[in-house]
């Protein structure tokens, strides 16, 4: 039996590219591109159950990623004769520009990357309909109380067997100069949606369709049920993945971000096109993030 090794690779995505992160019959997916791909450079081969590329978080249709991590299994003797350089480029080629294959290193045969440190989110709340910015102490009281360990079942949708119990290390506004954007959440791990019930719990509350006490008793009380609603996905980035051999690297590019139409004259059309602007921003601030964290080693030849 041939050797393997396996391998750790980070990639961003644009979530709008795309039916979601896990293969799912008969659409596009994240995960689905990847392993097109390994097939085409005949790095995966034999019966599809025999091959091993998982990410390690999962990510809804239209959610964009800046860092995702990921696994694959291929022969020893394959690795051995590239480098990460040359795998990266040959992936990259390949890959729909949707996708961007960061990083590659070798790591242990049992190591597991949903098993990771930690997972940021970010989410621009300003862009959803009817925004109106708080009080920036008061949004910082409210993501406040979301920070913690507790049964988040009302602000998920909870999946059979999965346990409810979750941890939520920090959450900070999301700022543009003065100006409130959304905000930044951090966990060990999410539910599924959670993040986005989060939001449109924090969306609600800032325009007077919640109070604190509301959230707090959905919090302490998880087995009377409640829903506040999901935000779209749209406007939720995974900011990145955690692990004890790869940190998540410090934002590095500045990006410009328009503010949102106020006033009388922020109608419906006037506040769509914004909107479509916004998500361009967005994309090019995950571009630029990519390019930075993608950055190759310099590759020297020897002279004749």
């Amino acid at each position: 039996m041939t050797e393997k090794v396996r391998l750790f690779f980070r990639i961003g995505y644009l979530g709008d590219g795309f039916h979601g992160s896990q293969i799912q019959p008969d659409v596009r997916t994240v995960q689905g591109e990847l392993v097109r791909v390994f097939r085409s450079l005949k790095w995966l081969t034999g019966p599809v159950e025999d091959q091993l590329l998982v990410l390690s978080s999962r990510t809804d249709a239209g959610v964009h990623v800046r860092i995702n991590g990921g696994i694959v299994d291929v022969e020893k003797n394959l690795w051995e004769a590239l480098t990460p350089r040359k795998m990266i480029r040959a992936v990259d080629d390949r890959l729909d520009n949707n996708i961007a294959f960061l990083t590659v290193q070798e790591v242990a045969l049992d190591f597991n990357p949903r098993m990771a440190m930690h997972r940021v989110y970010r989410y621009r709340l300003e862009a959803l309909e009817f925004w109106e910015q708080p009080d920036i102490e008061a949004f910082q009281r409210w993501l406040d109380l979301f920070v913690g360990t507790y049964d988040a079942r009302n602000f998920a949708r909870l999946e059979e067997g999965k346990n409810p119990m979750r941890t939520i290390l920090e959450t900070k506004p999301w700022m543009d100069g003065e100006r409130l954007m959304g905000f930044e959440i951090t966990g060990e791990a999410f539910l599924w949606n959670q993040v986005r019930r989060i939001a449109n719990a924090l969306f609600r509350l800032a325009i007077g369709e919640l109070t604190e006490e509301d959230i707090k008793a959905a919090i302490q009380h998880p087995l009377k049920p409640v829903d506040f609603g999901v935000a779209p996905p749209e406007w939720l980035i995974l900011w990145g993945v955690e692990w004890e051999h790869s940190r998540l690297p410090p934002e590095s590019h500045s990006t410009v971000f328009s503010s949102p139409p106020t006033g009388r004259t922020a109608e419906r059309t006037r506040k769509g096109r914004w909107q479509r602007a916004a998500q361009h921003e967005v994309k090019t601030m995950l571009y630029n993030e990519w390019a930075e964290i993608g950055t190759l080693p310099v590759a020297y030849h020897r002279s004749q």
